[in-house]
């Protein structure tokens, strides 16, 4: 697959796959990433982990994202819900998601990934959130020069046509709170292009 495959363009849910890719554990055998949209991350994983699944609510996005695969050996996509589908529970040593939790139940949406973790598995989630303080407004004013610039320089465009949007209901904070309570150890971070990552590795039996 060349490398224009794995770059047809670039928007602020894109700018975190390079973290992404670097999170994935040595020797990674089962990827899963949740609410993979047309398959981008997905078709990177395949260059860090032996086997990867992406799942997709949406069926437009799922079609999309196996006409891009081709037969690319190791990759397989599912339509429907992850917190109802049946995938195998402590069946993956790593699980992303790329601004999918803010579109169900937060607690559930985390609680789902972890039950699905193998023992020393690693998950991370980027999402979006909303500015609930001064401090979260003051931040995002701040960085708005630099995010008009950086999407200007890379050409950024909103993503695949057809994806599902939808506005953030949590705010930073909640987010935070939340993750620390489900996630012990869980490592928070608050990113310059309106997004939060958590990283999390669960903890080896």
């Amino acid at each position: 697959m060349h490398r224009s495959d794995l770059q047809p363009y670039w928007n602020t849910n894109v700018a975190r796959h390079p973290g992404i890719l670097r999170a994935v554990p040595e020797g990674c055998g089962d990827a899963l990433d949740v609410g993979c949209g047309d398959g981008l991350l997905a078709r990177k994983l395949t260059s860090r982990a032996e086997r990867v699944t992406g799942i997709d609510s949406s069926a437009r996005m799922v079609s999309r994202a196996r006409d891009l695969a081709g037969d690319q050996p190791g990759l397989t996509f599912v339509q429907g819900d992850f917190l109802a589908a049946g995938l195998p529970a402590g069946g993956f040593d790593f699980v992303c998601s790329v601004s999918t939790v803010h579109h169900t139940d937060f607690e559930a949406a985390l609680t789902r990934m972890r039950e699905l973790l193998r023992p020393g598995g690693t998950l991370v989630v980027v999402g979006l959130a909303r500015e609930a303080t001064w401090a979260d407004w003051a931040a995002r004013i701040a960085a708005l020069p630099l995010v008009r610039i950086t999407k200007v320089v890379r050409r950024a465009r909103s993503g695949p046509e057809g994806m599902p949007t939808a506005d953030p209901c949590m705010s930073y904070g909640q987010v935070r709170g939340a993750a620390r309570r489900l996630l012990p150890g869980v490592r928070y971070r608050r990113h310059v292009l309106r997004r939060y990552s958590l990283v999390w590795r669960k903890p080896a039996v």
